[in-house]
């Protein structure tokens, strides 16, 4: 893939396109028509997603206004309470969340808001940002439906500097005020087929949707482009293996347009013989990384390729919180490629991830060696990778979907 045409969409596609918003459809629309330009054809499916329009979202703290943005999808509520501070998620600290709001470090998990609804928790304030950086951005969070499961408490997200100012000065009382409408919205995967000699396929899939503050050049145009300079290279090259291209929309938002895609290609997935997905890579800074659900033997593999290639990759074994989780997860194996980059080089979810951090050179070798691994994959005589979950990564699986409880967290 030529590195001017890398550039050119990343030029193109600076802008933030949250899931569901006309700029995320805009970009569906964008990378379809991309696809025209080595002669493919592409096609959108639309798949539903819960939405909101906020109307109103205020944050009191002792009677002072603190700047905040509501949790999208978590009702129309006012509720004021006593601050509780839930540093620790022991069984004794939690029970401390009891007719409070309730403010936590790192995010809110679908554990955690189980554990705080169980302890009487009446609403929640989440931050994120860097103590360090001089900005006070706040990302617009949203509760979604596989946490909540209907049970809606009031939340609000601030800036990490008044979350330390809160704890440091001593807040005691709090009120939470949320207006918005909810509704049902619409996102799209952006689908290319390239047929083989056999019916039997591999699909591969990058997302390129952002979270609210986000130009997401690096999460995830980058593996967005790099699908599209695959497909030009197999759209000349011969494979007996079919090919499909999956653009994934709101993957921001749990994944959204993959699990969409398995229920509504349940029956297909019986032809999947492999998933392979791009989710950042190209930055100037980082390590390539290939992590593979599914048997071991493919761990080596990709080691040995990088060896003999003379392309320098860390791989292991285990769930990546992407879009291969979802095809893991209904049995087909799956590897994702990323350069991991850290993070005080190229960060995501905030207003530094721009074409800044990316190196156009950096993303050609890398889909350069993702195009490699595929041929070999797709021009195989039989597909090398056992169809095969291990027990192992079910369990995986089980912990990451959330339908067990990793040890460490469960309640004593």
């Amino acid at each position: 893939m030529k590195t001017e045409w890398i550039e050119q969409i990343l030029q193109d596609t600076a802008y933030v396109r949250t899931s569901g918003s006309e700029a995320e459809e805009s970009c569906a629309d964008y990378l379809a028509k991309a696809c025209s330009r080595f002669g493919a054809t592409a096609y959108q499916e639309a798949f539903p997603v819960e939405m909101s329009h906020m109307q109103e979202a205020s944050l009191w703290v002792d009677g002072r206004q603190v700047p905040c943005k509501g949790y999208l999808c978590a009702g129309s509520k006012e509720v004021e309470a006593p601050l509780y501070y839930l540093r620790n998620t022991d069984p004794c600290s939690l029970k401390g969340c009891r007719d409070k709001i309730v403010l936590l470090d790192g995010g809110l998990g679908y554990w955690t808001y189980q554990d705080i609804l169980e302890n009487g928790a009446l609403g929640f304030i989440t931050y994120d940002g860097d103590a360090n950086y001089s900005d006070r951005d706040i990302d617009q969070k949203k509760l979604r439906p596989h946490i909540s499961k209907g049970r809606k408490l009031p939340g609000v997200n601030i800036n990490v500097k008044d979350a330390i100012e809160m704890i440091r000065d001593g807040a005691e009382q709090v009120k939470i005020l949320l207006r918005q409408e909810e509704y049902e919205g619409e996102s799209h995967n952006v689908v290319l087929d390239l047929a083989g000699e056999l019916e039997e396929m591999i699909v591969l899939t990058a997302h390129y949707d952002t979270t609210s503050l986000s130009k997401g050049a690096y999460d995830n145009m980058s593996g967005s482009i790099g699908l599209l300079g695959i497909a030009e290279y197999f759209a000349s090259h011969p494979h007996r293996y079919s090919l499909r291209f999956i653009w994934c929309g709101s993957e921001e938002q749990g994944l959204l347009g993959s699990k969409a895609y398995c229920e509504q290609h349940e029956k297909e997935l019986e032809k999947v013989v492999l998933n392979i997905n791009l989710d950042m890579i190209g930055s100037i800074m980082g390590k390539f990384v290939g992590c593979a659900t599914a048997e071991e033997k493919l761990v080596h593999y990709i080691q040995y390729l990088g060896s003999e290639l003379g392309f320098g990759i860390s791989a292991k074994d285990g769930v990546y919180p992407s879009d291969s989780t979802s095809f893991a997860d209904k049995g087909v194996p799956a590897v994702t490629f990323a350069r991991s980059a850290p993070n005080n080089t190229a960060t995501i979810h905030n207003s530094y991830d721009t074409s800044k951090v990316m190196s156009a050179e950096r993303t050609a070798k890398d889909i350069d060696f993702v195009i490699a691994f595929t041929e070999r994959m797709a021009n195989a005589r039989l597909c090398p990778v056992d169809r095969k979950m291990p027990d192992k990564m079910k369990e995986k699986l089980d912990y990451y979907q959330c339908r067990r409880r990793k040890p460490e967290e469960e309640k004593d």
